[in-house]
């Protein structure tokens, strides 16, 4: 070993011990007859002093030691007489009698410190200097503390962890794959797995009645803070078991994790809400509960009254924005052009300021009176101060903008407090959606996911509107997993298959295997995948899980440290078989 004690544990309780430290050099201060050097590893810093009228020579080899060289010392562990209480070891320092470079460092690009002076495309380069960074460090420190307290805590469940392949069969639904051309078998391909589905299913009628697993899941599509081509699930499947299981079962997960790992407890039952009612109050399925601001239907009230931009709207939805009355003209215009950049997509904002006094103006007064917006401001449940404002047309659309602009306000207002998590389930989502370019149904969640059975009638007459027996766990605005009760019944699977669109012959190459497995006796199961960069990214109080990746890609699914993805040689792909055009 080349040290016995890490530069983050001595303390007092050492003083007068001859000890061993390795490490990298944070910093250097020469002080005339004094040389001072932070010594720095993965648990911390220990100040080292070199002193010239005791040793000419080491002090001065000690002042030619550069940023990040990696060194051995030995010495005697002193009373630090500057002592710094910022620190573990701020007590002590070592009085260095041995010095050894092991190894010497180019300046690095950027500065090795909390505060760097490195921006993020350059850090990712060198991601390898960024991890000796300590926010970076302790990143990775709690999503190691996650994934160990997600392991514990179902190992005592009796959930078993099994491996399932990487190199899969491509399939048709959910996002684009990412494909692999097999060499042995040219002009076939593998697809690398978005998800572990049917082989959990299949664990499931293998009688593996728990499973989980920390897996490398894949998607080729478009990245953003929350998204990269390669992530972690913590996937998971349940046999013998309803909704409720499944859902009391990993609340449980969530609560062990958010108390061990931060020391925060939830005592109640997590909100329950229908995906339903989740559009109409917050137009989103993954909803902030940390603040108000829930959406309040205007179409009777607001229609009628002789304003063409509501008159010809099929919906028109307002949300109070408590406490802002005092907007100033410029700040509603700002807001106004906020909504309708091409992100958002909006064509303008109606606004309705209740003032202190009691009196409303707004920006619709030509068409509405002072009892008109009274009505406006009691259906909001709007006091004196308060500001309403309002978004029109078509309603699954005027719901999405008016949900990006209230986070845009929760965040103005400073409301999304990072340190408050507001966890809620989300359930009942429609087992379909249409797709007009395709003019086809695509399945919400998956083709497994179970109709509820209530909706089973629907199947044949309406399918838009049968519900799935899916759920969400939202937190603080962000989708930190979801699963369903899957689809156990060859014949119904098969009549699934039929409403996506897939011929038998396509089903049957596609999930031939799935439906043969379910003739010999698949047990009722379902299951939920959680995304453990989310997950960690939220008790992290952060909306990038870029920052808890080792080697994140960057937004444009590069990976600029070792230069992936890259071109191959010719004869690389004439193996494979392989032409680009």
């Amino acid at each position: 070993m080349f040290r016995t004690h890490t530069c983050g544990e001595l303390t007092s309780k050492e003083i007068g011990n001859t000890v061993e430290l390795a490490g990298w050099v944070q910093r250097s201060r020469d002080l005339g007859g004094m040389t001072f050097i932070d010594l720095r590893d993965r648990y911390g810093i220990t100040q080292l002093t070199f002193n010239a009228d005791q040793n000419a020579e080491l002090a001065e080899r000690a002042n030619k030691l550069g940023r990040e060289f990696v060194i051995q010392i030995k010495g005697k562990v002193i009373e630090r007489s500057n002592k710094n209480k910022n620190i573990p070891t701020g007590e002590i320092e070592i009085m260095v009698e041995i010095l050894t470079i092991l190894n010497t460092a180019k300046l690095p690009p950027f500065t090795i410190e909390d505060e760097t002076d490195g921006g993020d495309e350059l850090r990712m380069q060198y991601r390898y200097l960024d991890i000796r960074r300590n926010p970076v460090r302790d990143n990775l420190m709690l999503r190691h503390k996650v994934s160990l307290e997600v392991r514990n805590f179902l190992d005592k469940k009796g959930f078993l962890d099994v491996e399932t392949p990487v190199l899969i069969k491509s399939t048709p639904e959910g996002a684009r794959d990412f494909v692999v051309p097999s060499r042995m078998n040219q002009g076939l391909f593998y697809a690398l797995p978005q998800s572990p589905q049917t082989f959990k299913q299949l664990l499931m009628v293998s009688g593996i009645d728990r499973y989980y697993q920390i897996v490398k899941c894949f998607r080729d599509e478009d990245l953003r803070a929350d998204r990269q081509p390669e992530f972690t699930q913590i996937d998971c499947e349940m046999a013998f078991v309803e909704q409720n299981d499944i859902l009391d079962t990993f609340e449980g997960l969530i609560k062990h994790v958010f108390k061990t790992v931060k020391n925060i407890e939830f005592s109640d039952a997590f909100p329950r809400i229908s995906y339903q009612e989740a559009m109409e109050r917050f137009g989103s399925d993954k909803p902030d509960i940390r603040f108000e601001m829930e959406f309040v239907d205007f179409t009777a009230m607001a229609k009628g009254k002789g304003f063409p931009v509501f008159d010809d709207a099929n919906s028109v939805l307002a949300i109070n924005v408590a406490g802002c009355a005092d907007y100033t003209r410029k700040q509603l215009d700002e807001l106004t052009e906020w909504v309708k950049r091409p992100q958002i997509g909006a064509k303008g904002l109606i606004y309705a300021k209740y003032n202190l006094d009691g009196t409303i103006k707004s920006s619709v007064d030509k068409f509405y009176d002072e009892a008109a917006l009274k009505e406006w401001m009691m259906a909001a449940n709007a006091k004196p101060g308060d500001l309403l404002l309002l978004l029109c047309g078509e309603l699954e659309k005027t719901r999405k903008q008016l949900s990006e602009l209230r986070l845009y306000l929760g965040n103005s207002l400073g409301l999304r407090d990072p340190s408050v998590f507001k966890p809620l389930w989300v359930t009942d989502f429609p087992l379909l959606e249409w797709d007009e370019d395709n003019n086809r149904f695509h399945a919400m969640h998956h083709p497994f996911t179970s109709p509820k059975p209530e909706d089973m009638d629907l199947i044949d007459t309406d399918p838009g509107k049968v519900r799935a027996n899916a759920y969400d766990l939202a937190m603080n605005g962000v989708e930190l997993g979801g699963g369903s009760i899957r689809i156990h019944d060859k014949a119904l699977q098969s009549r699934m298959f039929d409403l996506l669109g897939f011929t038998k012959e396509e089903a049957q190459a596609q999930f031939g295997f799935l439906m043969t497995a379910f003739e010999y006796g698949a047990p009722p199961h379902g299951g939920l995948a959680f995304g453990l960069d989310r997950l960690v990214a939220t008790l992290g109080g952060s909306e990038s899980i870029r920052d808890y990746i080792a080697f994140p890609k960057n937004n444009s699914g590069k990976d600029t440290m070792i230069d992936a993805p890259s071109p191959i040689s010719a004869e690389q792909l004439k193996e494979l078989g392989v032409k680009l055009t």
